[in-house]
């Protein structure tokens, strides 16, 4: 078998296993786990316009929009158009939605346990991850 290709089973296999050891953990927050990277993304960021948390996140619009909805309902977030320039909308999170940054800060910490990587593997694995992501989305295939 290629090594790409062992690569990409490995890459799917990771996936899974590491969803499979959030799920419990980030239904115990009531969150999803697109929910919990858009929280990530609000905690480390404060505001973020929606196009933005697309872009981060790698979501296209029909994906983001109703996420957010979830979200503004169950009363993490908040949406609002930018002063300077009405078509952009700002996300942020509300005060619920930061009281519960202090429930989920464990979870990193639990994962990275189960894990049983150093923090230098870890950081060393996300970068290799994304740059690998960064060359596959600009490469014309």
């Amino acid at each position: 078998m290629p090594l790409v290709a062992e690569l990409y089973i490995a890459l799917y296999t990771a996936s899974r296993a590491m969803n499979g050891s959030y799920r419990p953990l980030l239904a115990s927050l009531g969150l999803t786990h697109t929910q919990y990277l858009v929280m990530l993304v609000l905690w480390e960021r404060r505001v973020v316009t929606v196009g933005e948390l697309g872009d981060r996140l790698h979501l296209s619009s029909g994906t983001v929009s109703p996420l957010l909805a979830r979200l503004e309902h169950a009363g993490l977030i908040s949406r609002r158009r930018r002063l300077d320039d009405v078509r952009a909308v700002e996300v942020f999170a509300t005060q619920k939605g930061m009281r519960l940054r202090v429930a989920a800060d464990e979870v990193p910490a639990v994962i990275a346990r189960a894990a049983g990587l150093t923090p230098t593997e870890i950081a060393e694995l996300r970068d290799a991850l994304q740059v690998m992501t960064m060359r596959l989305s600009v490469a014309e295939l």
